[in-house]
This record gives structure tokens, C-alpha cells and sequence, in this order.
């Protein structure tokens, strides 16, 4: 006998290599997807800049501006039926004042030029092009069946860079092809090296951008919200989207709710209200509005209506930079009632708007925006590779993964993590019980079918 033990040769590997391969033959069109989608999100700020370019500057000269009141007035004016839902302050004198009407669940911009009260251009809320591509980006325009979709593939795709991870790291001391590729190799090994440096550098940014999406999504936001519930850790309105459908009941609640506040308004204001601002006050949202100009919060800022009887008016920076949010309740009189910042929410929320914000692109301006372009960029080319890679190296005969017998030690820490994962993402629990039970039955029940998605058993090399 030798005295160097032999490489023990341990079952997992073959199911890491298989379950690697299945990630990622779920995962790739999504991934190709939701980079695609989520590049142009990037830039929301720069599109919408081009995008309402005529919008703004409207206004020159010396003629007095219109009060709130008024443009607010000839915004409902332009959708028979609506309310005043939010009033935005301009980011400039000149600026033309969106105003956000409507009528249950359905919000419509409107542009209205300050000084002559003409509306410049109005469009539903939610046909806008940067919220199209935000519900094809988180929803695939499908609602929660769509949200789902992406939360299973995103959580894959936590799986697909683990098990990448776990069966490319350096053994060995091998540096090249690990830290950089060997370009000059050619064939199957640039790809290879491609694909496994690719991964291995942009591993905790693709990381870092699936975990800070996931309270958008709808399972894991639900579940996330309850723990919240049960652990007494929910403080104040939450600060992200819940997902379209639950959006739209909130729309349409808070629709109600400023119906039947205004029409308290105008019962004893009787026929002194304008009819069009559906019982506001004009002095009301007169001095909602100068008030919430002295606040100095970061634009956008939205202000809106009661939403209750004997509620006050709301004031809501709405910056791209999440933790630049702060929001005001003040009386109708113009009194201030009370100022939240940012740093006054409670700690979940304060860590998920660092993440939404950094997610989106919007924390350190574009210096944040190229680099989430460059994880986005590295995980699609990590898609194709992928596919590249398959179509090369693809056993004749067999869709699944090439087997391989390579000695490895220790997959019992990519299990625990896998089993962690489920536990924290119970959606993904869920897909991967689903998945090892399919695995499990198809083996017993159709071998055939088993080995040509390669799963066939295979004995294992002698002295195992």
C-alpha cells in the first residue's frame, strides 16, 4: 500500500453537477430576462429626464403663477369622474405640475402648465413606459402568477451561483482559470474559465441584487410581512411596492376613503367649493402646498388628500434614493403636525430601503448604476456561456449535465446551505421538495427517461 490515501469520491458531487445544470436550465431565461429588464430600470432617472424633456421649462416671463388649487382643478377637469389623488411639487418654477387623478385603482398623470392652466399631456399611471418595464422586470405583466415565477427563478439562481461556486473554487493552488481566464487556450477551455471567472467575480453583487428584490416579491414578501406581525417589528406604512394587485387595492381604498372625505368638505362648504376639485378646499391644498415647500424634502414630492375622515394631508418625498425619504402630516390649515425622517423608521425598514435603493441604482447615482450594470452584464454572460458550454460538451443521447467524478470533500456545507435557503425562502422549499420528489419517481417509474435526462444511477469508480 501507498502511503497516500486515496481521493474519496463522495455521491453528492454528481448531484451538485446535476443540480448545477438544472438551476441553470430554469434559470437562463429568466436570467437573460430580468438582466435585460433590470438594465433599463437602471436608468429610470435618465429615460424619464429624455422622456418629459417638453415638460419642463414651460413657463417664462413675468405672468403670475396659478394656485395649487387651480391646477389641481383643471387636472380633474381633464378626467370626468376623478379626484385629486396627489399633487407633485415641480422640481422648478418653470416646470409644468404633474398632478396624479382618478377613480378607484386607476391613477392618470396629468402635465398642467403653471401659469396658463393649459394640460400639456396625460397618461395612465401605470401605461407609463418605466412602470411597464418595472411590472415585465418583477412580474412579467402577469400579476402574482408572474411574481412567483420570478421569486422560484431568482432563488434558483441563489442555488445555480452556490453550487458554481462549490465546484469551481481553487483546489489545488490553481490560480488561472479561477481568478482569470486562460484566454489564450481556445475551444471548450475559454469558454469554461469564461463562464467559472465570470461567476466567481460577480458572485456577491448578483447575491447582494437577488436578496434586495426579494421583498418586492409576492411569497417571500407575504412571508417576510408576517414575521413581521407575529415579531411586532412592523412600524409605519411600508415603503415598497407589495406587487400590482395589492397596489391597486390600496389605490382604490385610498380613492374611497378621499371620496368620502371630500364629500364631507363640501357638505359644509356647500356651493362655495369648485366642483371639479370634488370638495377640496381651495384653501386647503393651497396651504398643504406652501407648507410643504418650506420642508426642503428631496423631489419628487408628492402631497395628497385625506384619505380619512379627520385625517391630515399627506406630504411624501418620493426620491429615487430611498434613504433620502422623509414624509410630513399637515392640517388642512397648513399647521404642521408632525415630520418622520428617514432615520426615525424602524431598522427593517431602514436596512430594505438601503437595499431597494443600492438594488436600483439610485444610491450612489451612476457610479452605482454601472456597477449593477456590470453584475448584470457578467450574469448574462454567465447565461450564455452556460449554453455554449452545454451544447459542447453534451453527452450523445443525454439532455443532462456531463457526469463527473472529480474528488471532492466537504459537499455536506453546500447541503446545509441549500437546506438553509429553503428555510428562509419558502417558496424555494416548496419548488426544491417538488423537484427531488419528480427526481425521485422518475427514476422508479420511467429509467429510461432517467438516464436521457441524466439521472441514471452509475457505479462508482473502484475503491469508493
Amino acid at each position: 500500500m501507498s502511503g497516500q490515501a486515496e481521493p474519496r469520491y463522495e455521491r453528492w458531487y454528481r448531484a451538485v453537477w446535476r443540480w448545477h445544470f438544472y438551476a441553470g436550465l430554469f434559470c437562463v431565461p429568466f436570467v437573460l430576462w430580468l438582466s435585460i429588464t433590470g438594465g433599463i430600470y437602471l436608468f429610470k432617472p435618465q429615460i424619464e429626464a429624455a422622456l418629459y424633456a417638453p415638460y419642463r421649462h414651460v413657463a417664462s416671463g413675468d405672468a403670475p403663477m396659478l394656485p395649487p388649487a387651480a391646477i389641481a382643478a383643471r387636472a380633474v377637469a381633464a378626467v370626468p369622474g376623478s379626484v385629486l389623488h396627489k399633487y407633485v411639487l415641480p422640481g422648478a418654477p418653470g416646470d409644468a405640475v404633474q398632478v396624479l387623478v382618478g377613480k378607484g385603482p386607476r391613477d392618470i398623470r396629468v402635465w398642467v402648465h403653471p401659469r396658463s392652466g393649459a394640460v400639456l399631456h396625460q397618461v395612465a399611471e401605470e401605461d407609463r413606459l418605466m412602470r411597464v418595464v418595472f411590472r415585465l422586470h418583477g412580474e412579467l405583466l402577469a400579476g402574482d402568477p408572474g411574481s412567483a415565477l420570478v421569486e422560484a427563478a431568482a432563488c434558483w439562481t441563489v442555488v445555480m451561483l452556490m453550487t458554481g461556486l462549490f465546484l469551481w473554487w481553487p483546489r489545488g493552488g490553481r490560480l488561472a482559470g479561477v481568478f482569470w481566464p486562460r484566454l489564450r487556450k481556445g475551444g471548450g477551455l475559454f469558454w469554461r474559465d469564461l463562464h467559472a471567472v465570470t461567476g466567481l467575480w460577480i458572485a456577491l453583487g448578483a447575491l447582494f441584487l437577488i436578496a434586495s428584490g426579494l421583498p418586492w416579491a409576492k411569497a417571500w414578501g407575504d412571508y417576510f410581512r408576517q414575521v413581521r406581525q407575529i415579531t411586532g417589528t412592523v412600524a409605519g406604512r411600508q415603503d415598497w411596492s407589495a406587487g400590482s394587485a395589492v397596489d391597486a387595492r390600496e389605490r382604490a381604498a385610498a380613492d374611497a376613503g378621499m371620496r368620502m372625505a371630500m364629500s364631507d368638505h363640501a357638505q359644509h362648504a356647500g356651493m362655495m367649493m369648485p366642483r371639479s376639485v370634488a370638495g377640496t378646499p381651495p384653501a386647503a391644498l393651497d396651504a398643504v402646498v406652501a407648507r410643504a415647500r418650506t420642508l426642503r424634502f428631496a423631489a419628487p414630492v408628492e402631497i395628497s388628500p385625506p384619505a380619512a375622515r379627520g385625517a391630515p394631508w399627506q406630504v411624501r418625498s418620493q426620491a429615487e434614493n430611498r434613504p433620502l425619504r422623509d414624509s410630513a402630516e399637515v392640517a388642512a390649515d397648513g399647521r404642521l403636525i408632525g415630520v418622520q425622517r428617514f432615520a426615525d423608521r424602524h431598522w427593517l425598514d431602514r436596512a430594505v430601503g438601503y437595499g431597494v435603493a443600492i438594488h436600483e441604482g439610485a444610491w450612489w447615482g451612476l457610479a452605482n448604476q454601472l456597477a449593477n450594470l456590470a453584475v448584470l452584464l457578467g450574469l448574462v454572460t454567465l447565461a450564455l456561456s452556460s449554453i455554449v458550454l452545454w451544447w459542447r460538451r453534451r453527452p450523445a443521447g443525454i439532455l443532462g449535465a456531463p457526469a463527473s467524478l472529480a474528488p471532492l470533500r466537504h459537499s455536506w456545507l453546500l447541503v446545509a446551505l441549500v437546506l438553509a435557503l429553503a428555510l428562509l425562502m419558502p417558496l424555494f422549499g416548496i419548488s426544491l421538495g417538488l423537484a427531488v420528489g419528480f427526481e425521485w419517481a422518475l427514476k422508479r417509474a420511467m429509467p429510461r427517461l432517467a438516464a436521457a435526462m441524466g439521472w441514471r444511477r452509475r457505479r462508482a469508480p473502484p475503491g469508493t
